[in-house]
């Protein structure tokens, strides 16, 4: 894969997650923190794909680094990191992968031939799965960061120190 399509890759992330924070009327002062924030995560998970990562564990490492990163930006823009994070990670929702599980789903209701559908079946179910676990993957990586550091304040946090040298 380019570079190139790559780097557009994360302006289309950064996008989309700009447009979800306008959407939930996210403070104007948080707009382009959230655009970084969601184009780091997509090119986490791009990068991560291109080196044969499967989808799921993908989108759990781009979900971390929005995870992380909001906990960062959240001292700096003086809002709660879920305000920052959960528009910037919610362009990593598997749209496709869902309207897939559905449609298999509908043609279910229809079909006559037990071989196709115990293969409509079978799509259904196994992209149904992969979204699940896409799902249950990225709010932990939002979540789990946040967890960690609940009890100690951005201000307290060791790395702002190391960040600072």
């Amino acid at each position: 894969m380019d570079v190139y399509v790559i780097f557009e890759k994360g302006i289309w992330f950064g996008t989309a997650a700009l447009g979800f924070a306008v959407l939930f009327n996210v403070p104007i002062k948080n707009l382009a923190t959230i655009a970084f924030m969601g184009a780091a995560g997509g090119l986490t998970k791009t990068i991560c794909m291109l080196y044969d990562f499967n989808i799921v564990f993908s989108s759990l490492f781009g979900a971390t680094v929005v995870g992380c990163l909001s906990i960062y930006f959240a001292h700096k823009r003086h809002s709660p990191a879920p305000v920052l994070a959960i528009p910037a990670v919610i362009p990593m929702i598997p749209g496709i992968l869902t309207y897939r599980a559905i449609l298999g789903l509908t043609k279910l209701a229809g079909e006559i031939d037990h071989v196709q559908y115990s293969q409509d079946l079978h799509e259904a179910v196994n992209n149904g799965v992969k979204v699940l676990f896409i799902l249950a993957s990225l709010a932990g990586g939002v979540a789990i960061p946040m967890l960690i550091t609940r009890k100690e304040s951005a201000k307290q946090m060791k790395i702002n120190k190391i960040l600072r040298l």
